[in-house]
């Protein structure tokens, strides 16, 4: 997988400077905090919810056990209703071949739908050097084009800004881009949408072509299906001449039927609504309705990759609702630009490092950025266990072992600086092994607490010590109150004794 991300700062260095601006950690504990809210509100509507999410998941997982013959049948249904599809292996097969269809239509801009897949590959940066300009529509995505920026959230890119910072934003960048921003405009949210609106009206009216991503894919007929919330897809998708479609494999369903279920996970996951405000499907080509032209291009570009891992493969799964983003307080606090690629939050600490691998710093620093709090599975639509990926991603940059890249299965080397990882991992398996070592070890700890400190020396030890404190050890080990509790019990534990902690023995009453 290609791509400009590449030579970005680790996560915990890029992180740094987003932790300190007080403005940023606002605007993200505030939007975060109110979709995760409204989301937990729309969800408990459902009494049927953990039935779909787990529907969701087999859907998907049987999909993907079935790629091959889902995307065959899809390419032949897309044919037979008068579509082109086109087979991209990477970023720049992809950027290659839709630059080639628009140049084909002899048209120098194109408007886009709000389209993840296509900030992967970094179409827009194709396109320009190709002579052409691209044109998203997407309000969040209009303000982070204009100011130059890139996407920080799925589902709201321009999550680290305010009302004033957008307002200033269209007030100064608006007008090379198109028609300008009103001279007297204010920061209400309803005054903005309307700068937008008059700013894209023109350019929906003009364009010819239009590049939209795909939220579903339908294999049996061969159906695109696009969600969104503002319109602006319905006007790309139905008033242009040509339309192209970026989506990457795993976006195939088998059947209709089965967008029964993401219908309803999708839009209360992601904005909290019970059902989505502008849900478009399209089928090929129909004289005199929609676009004369059709081409789906399907991309790879490492996500063959990750179906071959059986841990990893479950991110393929996702359905970029965003609902794990609103919950990990890793995001919150360190926004989506410190995760150096177009899948920011827990899904793209797991994601991109299959996509990519683990070969870059950046990379290799992304499964480390979390808590392994479990928030994120709980609230997965689909059920991927984002922490149990990000533990064997956490296995594979330290200890290395086999991968596949590119198709074909290869050992790599562990990553730079976890030797001392590796080495205490080690010394712990070893230990945990030979119970007297154990013992002994637990004695030289508990007799020397005394003098522990708070933060540990050496600069990789510093670093981990720099934001957290070490834990104090207990008075005793678990083992020593347990010979105490038996003494005092005449040889067994007491009926009803409590354990370290306050919890309740097993067997006690219900």
């Amino acid at each position: 997988m290609s791509s400009t991300y590449l030579g970005l700062p680790t996560f915990p260095r890029a992180a740094a400077p987003a932790t300190r601006d007080t403005q940023l950690r606002a605007n993200l504990r505030h939007a975060t905090h109110t979709i995760r809210t409204k989301r937990a509100a729309a969800v408990a509507e459902l009494g049927d919810w953990a039935e779909l999410r787990a529907a969701g998941a087999a859907v998907k997982d049987h999909t993907l056990r079935h790629l091959d013959h889902y995307l065959l049948q899809l390419e032949s249904a897309v044919t037979a209703a008068g579509g082109t599809v086109h087979w991209a292996a990477d970023a720049a097969e992809a950027n290659r071949i839709v630059t080639r269809l628009v140049q084909e239509t002899g048209e120098t801009e194109v408007v886009k739908v709000k389209s993840m897949a296509t900030q992967e590959i970094e179409l827009n940066e194709a396109l320009a050097e190709a002579g052409v300009t691209a044109y998203e529509t997407d309000l969040a995505e209009l303000i982070v084009q204009l100011a130059d920026d890139r996407p920080s959230h799925i589902l709201v890119p321009a999550i680290h800004k305010n009302r004033r910072q957008i307002r200033d934003t269209f007030t100064e960048q608006m007008a090379r881009w198109g028609r300008p921003a009103p001279e007297d405009l204010g920061d209400s949210p309803g005054e903005l949408a309307e700068a937008a609106r008059l700013h894209l009206r023109e350019k929906f009216l003009r364009a010819k072509v239009a590049v939209s991503g795909a939220n579903f894919l339908v294999a049996e007929t061969g159906t695109v299906v696009v969600l969104e919330s503002e319109g602006n897809g319905r006007m790309c998708l139905t008033v242009p001449e040509t339309l192209i479609t970026v989506a990457g494999i795993e976006k195939v369903v088998p059947t209709w039927r089965d967008l029964e279920i993401f219908l309803q996970t999708l839009p209360r996951s992601s904005t909290a609504e019970r059902m989505n405000p502008y849900t478009s499907t399209f089928t090929g080509t129909t004289d005199g309705d929609g676009p004369g032209t059709f081409h789906l291009v399907l991309l790879d570009n490492g996500r063959t990759d990750t179906l071959a891992d059986a841990t990893g493969r479950q991110a393929l799964r996702c359905i970029r609702c965003s609902a794990c983003l609103n919950v990990c307080p890793v995001y919150e606090r360190a926004g989506g630009h410190a995760y150096g690629s177009a899948y920011p939050g827990p899904i793209g600490a797991i994601l991109t490092p299959q996509l990519r691998g683990t070969g870059t710093a950046l990379d290799a620093s992304l499964p480390y950025a979390s808590s392994l709090c479990g928030a994120c599975y709980e609230v997965c639509p689909v059920a991927i266990d984002i922490p149990e990926v990000l533990v064997s991603l956490r296995e594979r940059v330290a200890e290395g072992g086999e991968v596949t890249r590119a198709g074909v299965r290869t050992t790599i080397r562990p990553a730079k600086g976890h030797a001392a990882e590796r080495a205490a991992m080690r010394a712990g398996r070893w230990a945990l092994d030979h119970p007297a070592a154990w013992r002994t070890t637990q004695r030289l700890a508990l007799g020397t607490r005394a003098l522990h400190p708070r933060r540990l020396p050496g600069k990789a030890a510093k670093a981990w010590t720099a934001s957290r404190e070490l834990p104090e050890l207990p008075g005793q080990s678990f083992r020593e109150w347990w010979r105490q509790r038996e003494r005092q019990a005449g040889g067994r534990p007491e009926q009803g004794a409590r354990q370290p902690g306050g919890d309740e023995p097993k067997g006690g009453q219900q």
